[in-house]
């Protein structure tokens, strides 16, 4: 990269982690229970050795650091993962309308992560555990089965990869719906987990998914220069020494275990896999070396955000997130499909 990109990146960067910062203080101390922003700073600087004292209540520093800082860090990192797993499926296939939700990774981590939930009790004494593994399993096999099928129909173009994305996401649905109806008594804790919040878990669950999200950004933030030699095309990528295929292979994995990670804890939150890369795709330009990076607190930021408005907009009642993002997301998606219609990618 240039310097003046990489003065651009670095700058957008710093704003991401800055609108991430500002969107967790905000997550911590909004809510029915709330405190100042300072006092929630001089709390937990007052954890850290001779931070000096407390200013609240011990029941209000069980709600910060037990309930409400959780949330806002599972949040960072489920937001993370989703943007930055689907700026890399659009990488990966060159096609701006690829996304965990449209390509049947979400929706094969939904079937595994139910199975888990209605069967894992047979099968292991915690549960929660194989969620994770299950739902990776599950996103790739339906990214496969997507790809699959995208590339018998029409090439792997945008139109043919979206329709077989849409399809496999509807089969793999249907299944998951029976995999539902064989546990009606687990049925309540799907319905919700469907829905998508960040509400049910604690440090606990941070710890669970947080091998699986440092593995998964790891691997894609390292393959941004691969995915700039791959949008040169494949001729030209093997030129270059590279092996398209190796690469395609390696950073879909990538994405689906971080699809997984996410979709495990969270359930079904869609479309912030296609509205945050897009909007730093608008302000640092298309090159993925500097898009993957800028992603990553940007999407984190966005989640923490529509967190933050799912549970104080109709307070006292708390709106699951994936509701909130359906309704950004929807006319944006719309917007996109407009703008790619006549491009073949």
């Amino acid at each position: 990269m240039s310097q003046g990109v990489v003065g651009r990146t670095l700058g957008w960067l710093a704003a991401g982690l800055t609108a991430l910062a500002a969107a967790a203080l905000l997550g911590v101390t909004a809510g029915a229970a709330s405190f100042s922003a300072a006092d929630t700073v001089r709390h937990l600087f007052s954890l850290l050795p001779f931070g000096g004292a407390s200013p609240l209540t011990e029941r209000q520093a069980a709600l910060l650091v037990e309930l409400r800082l959780p949330r806002v860090v599972m949040g960072a990192v489920v937001g993370a993962l989703l943007a930055t797993a689907g700026a890399a499926y659009q990488g990966v296939f060159r096609n701006p309308l690829a996304d965990p939700y449209l390509l049947g990774a979400a929706s094969g981590a939904g079937l595994g992560a139910t199975s888990v939930i209605v069967f894992g009790s047979e099968f292991a004494d915690d549960p929660r555990a194989l969620v994770p593994v299950a739902a990776f399993v599950g996103a790739l096999a339906g990214v496969a089965a997507a790809y699959l099928l995208g590339s018998m129909a029409g090439g792997g173009g945008t139109t043919a990869l979206l329709l077989a994305g849409v399809a496999v996401s509807s089969f793999l649905t249907a299944a998951q719906t029976l995999v539902q109806q064989m546990g009606t008594d687990q049925l309540q804790r799907i319905y919700a987990w469907l829905l998508g919040g960040l509400g049910r878990g604690g440090w606990d669950d941070v710890r669970l998914v947080a091998p699986y999200a440092v593995a998964g950004l790891a691997v894609l933030l390292l393959s941004g220069h691969l995915l700039d030699m791959l949008a040169l095309g494949d001729d030209k990528a093997v030129s270059l020494g590279l092996n398209p295929g190796a690469v395609r292979v390696a950073v879909i994995a990538a994405a689906s275990l971080a699809t997984a990670a996410a979709v495990s804890f969270s359930g079904l939150i869609g479309f912030v896999g296609i509205v945050v890369p897009h909007i730093v795709r608008r302000l640092v330009g298309s090159g993925y070396r500097a898009i993957l990076p800028v992603t990553v607190p940007a999407g984190a930021a966005f989640l923490v955000g529509v967190d933050i408005v799912a549970r104080t907009v109709a307070a006292p009642s708390e709106l699951p997130v994936g509701v909130v993002t359906a309704f950004l997301g929807a006319p944006f998606f719309v917007l996109v499909l407009r703008a790619t219609r006549h491009r073949a990618v």
